[in-house]
């Protein structure tokens, strides 16, 4: 394989400055509205931390060492963020059915996706995954022998 271009490089800079900042925004975001009152509150602001944390190690010594536990971390991001999704969702069902049991189908549904818990929030998590997959995407560090 040939060494990234100029280009390649930039961009790959480029997404993993976009994911830090991200990252830093949902974290003080989830502080501020308090988002800290259960272990499931605590896991995507953990999670933020160790990504902005392993995020800078791998833009200070782009190794092999540094790029996988990234990897490894993204994967979790994915995880974390349809998990939030899922418990959003399931929060806002129940809430909506303790107001009105006679609520189903897609009534049910608009007004779970409009209730108190911003059903799709958590989701971001996961788009941050991704963005740091793509940092990650065939990075020159994972081709050597470090």
């Amino acid at each position: 394989m040939s060494p990234p271009n100029g280009t390649e490089t930039a961009v790959r800079k480029l997404v993993l400055a976009l994911f830090l900042v991200g990252s830093a925004g949902m974290a003080l975001e989830l502080f501020f509205l308090e988002h800290t009152e259960s272990l499931w509150q605590w896991l995507p602001l953990i999670a933020l931390g160790a990504g902005i944390l392993s995020g800078l190690v791998a833009a200070i010594s782009p190794r092999r060492s540094t790029i996988r536990p990234f990897r490894m971390l993204m994967f979790a991001f994915l995880i974390i963020g349809l998990l939030g999704v899922l418990l959003h969702y399931q929060g806002n069902v129940e809430f909506a059915l303790e107001r009105d049991p006679s609520l189903s189908g897609l009534p049910l549904v608009w007004q779970v996706l409009r209730g108190a818990t911003p059903a799709l929030a958590p989701a971001t998590l996961a788009q941050l995954g991704l963005l740091g997959f793509i940092f990650s995407w065939r990075h020159p560090a994972l081709r050597e022998n470090s």
